[in-house]
């Protein structure tokens, strides 16, 4: 069985997308970042802006039952690599004992101009897919 979990934003519906997917031993988190009830935080702070992008991801993870610890593989997307000490550090202090695969890419441009980045993960928990109460 396949869980999708929204997180309600607007631009959900728009793109057609989930914010995660849950599938058989794996959850796939869309990429997440530095957004709060709607709004954009930490404007210009690369490293509160990913802070908050993992805890973004984090919710994502535990509506299906699963947690940071279970990530295996992160993609890091900036709009500044001169920064990356900066994104790299919140990213250290969150997944430091996981130590997932991982990939910091520059890009042009997120959707909004003041988010400087987006992260989006990976994680293995066996039978995360699943429903509680599903027959194997």
């Amino acid at each position: 069985m396949t869980r999708r979990i929204s997180s309600g934003a607007p631009w959900e519906a728009v793109v057609g997308y989930s914010r995660a997917v849950a599938a058989g031993d794996h959850v796939w988190v869309t990429g997440c970042t530095s957004i709060v009830d709607g709004e954009v935080v930490h404007e210009g702070d690369p490293y509160e802006q990913t802070k908050q992008a993992i805890r973004n991801v984090e919710w994502a993870l535990n509506q299906v039952g699963a947690g940071l610890t279970d990530v295996v593989r992160t993609r890091i997307f900036v709009t500044d690599i001169s920064r990356w000490e900066e994104y790299g550090a919140a990213h250290g202090a969150a997944f430091g004992e996981t130590m997932p695969a991982t990939s910091m890419v520059q890009i042009s441009a997120l959707i909004d101009p003041r988010m400087m980045v987006e992260v989006e993960a990976v994680a293995y928990r066996p039978e995360v897919g699943r429903e509680v109460g599903e027959l194997l």
